[in-house]
């Protein structure tokens, strides 16, 4: 026989009463655990939001002075403030402090979404437990279900801190940076003493309709993909050749030769940058007088802030980030050649292939398809490779056309002057959200494109 209840109760009804109060609807089902679970998330918002507000405050209530935690923050997103704060011989007088009102804004409705998924839950649940009790299934009681839940969803229960820490310590500063984008938080708009508002699509329509930011944004565009691109081919180009040719058993110990070619990968890349830039200073450095004293050059060659030759500083940059970062390929494909099993070269011997042959047909398409991902990775680092060409160049030499960026620099360092030297927040934002799109766009095609991502 079954156990349903007596009475016949309408699902929407007790997922209604969970829609109001927090498991209600598990009350009215006779499932007390589940409802005094639920019960205290909701107990929990409601007591967050009246113990961090005043609402005693009767007609005079608003939501700026009264509210709680998230009514507040709520206020502060959509307004960004109120109030401006002004100078007065004993200091700022009390206002707003829109950046601070956006971040706080951004946590609660953050908070609030996570919190919706237990409401929704609890909705669902209900509605749904009811349904089945009028469809004549038996009642479960609320440790069985506790019990069920832990062994079907015991994966997403292990997965959910860490999904709260991400939207928290991910989702919230990539959020952040995107609606700063949309205001105009910059040295003239600066907080506590002054309030941000919202510009909508004004920021965006500043790059593409200012000459000079135009001009600035194509030509620093232009230079990091052609630096992307070189420096990733090079890398991986230089570091195959090492190592198949460390994989020849002509090469008398290749141990010894490996772990020489890999030194440059373990010095940090910033100590390398600081070095070669002590290097080539076209003042000080040591080539520049040791080129003058072999009869090379009669004058010292300024090699970073030369700026009728800027072509001059990005060869010498490419050069510097192939020294760093082909060992790191050199590596890879080294282990990757160690797993290709002999009989494949038996066979093209056989059949005649040459040395030449064999590592086009053979060797580089099997290294290739097991390197293609991590291909798609170092484009990226290098797209944003920052440390190097700041701590090498700091986007030298200067470039009159160019508007806060020098002719190496790159979208990250361009947009790094922007923020920290330029106050420009807004416009750094912007190309911080145009950098995610174009990097994302291409490692998504890349990505969907390679063998090894489609036979995962």
């Amino acid at each position: 026989m079954s156990n349903a209840p007596r009475g016949h109760l309408p699902a929407p009804v007790p997922g209604l009463a969970s829609a109001l109060v927090w498991g209600a609807g598990q009350l009215i089902n006779r499932q007390a655990g589940k409802a005094a679970c639920f019960f205290v998330c909701f107990a929990a918002l409601v007591g967050w939001e009246m113990g961090t507000g005043n609402y005693y405050a009767g007609m005079d209530f608003d939501a700026r002075g009264n509210g709680g935690f998230f009514v507040k923050g709520l206020w502060g997103l959509f307004t960004l403030g109120s109030q401006a704060r002004e100078v007065t011989l004993t200091g700022l007088t009390d206002g707003d402090n829109s950046i601070i009102l956006l971040a706080n804004g951004l946590i609660a409705l953050l908070t609030l979404a996570l919190l919706s998924i237990i409401w929704i839950w609890s909705i669902r649940d209900a509605a749904r437990y009811r349904a089945s009790l009028n469809a004549g299934g038996e009642r479960e009681s609320s440790l069985d279900y506790l019990k069920r839940l832990w062994e079907g969803a015991f994966a997403y229960i292990m997965l959910s801190p860490g999904m709260v820490l991400m939207v928290f310590m991910s989702v919230l500063p990539i959020m952040f940076g995107i609606l700063i984008a949309f205001t105009n938080y910059n040295r003239d708009h600066l907080p506590p003493k002054n309030l941000v508002g919202w510009v909508g699509f004004d920021n965006f329509g500043a790059i593409f309709s200012v000459p000079a930011w135009t001009q600035t944004f194509l030509g620093v565009l232009v230079w990091t993909f052609v630096w992307a691109v070189v420096s990733t081919a090079a890398a991986y180009g230089f570091g195959f050749l090492q190592a198949v040719l460390l994989a020849n058993q002509k090469v008398k110990f290749p141990r010894m030769w490996r772990s020489i070619f890999l030194l440059p990968w373990a010095v940090p890349a910033i100590v390398s940058a600081l070095v070669f830039r002590s290097m080539f200073n076209g003042q000080f450095g040591p080539i520049s007088q040791w080129l003058m004293d072999v009869g090379l050059t009669d004058e010292r060659i300024y090699w970073f802030t030369d700026a009728s030759n800027p072509n001059l500083a990005r060869g010498i940059a490419l050069l510097i980030n192939l020294w760093i970062s082909f060992p790191f390929f050199m590596a890879l494909v080294g282990g990757v050649l160690t797993n290709i099993d002999d009989s494949y070269y038996e066979a093209a011997r056989m059949d005649g292939a040459s040395p030449l042959q064999q590592l086009r047909h053979i060797t580089f398409p099997v290294v290739h398809r097991t390197v293609a991902p991590l291909l798609i990775l170092s484009f990226v680092t290098n797209f944003n490779n920052f440390g190097l060409v700041y701590f090498l160049t700091e986007g030298g030499p200067d470039n009159a056309d160019y508007r806060f960026a020098g002719s190496t620099d790159l979208l990250v360092t361009w947009l790094f002057k922007l923020t920290l030297n330029n106050q420009l927040y807004n416009i750094g934002a912007v190309m911080s959200l145009f950098i995610f799109l174009i990097v994302g766009t291409i490692s998504v095609w890349n990505l969907n494109r390679s063998k090894a991502i489609r036979e995962l």
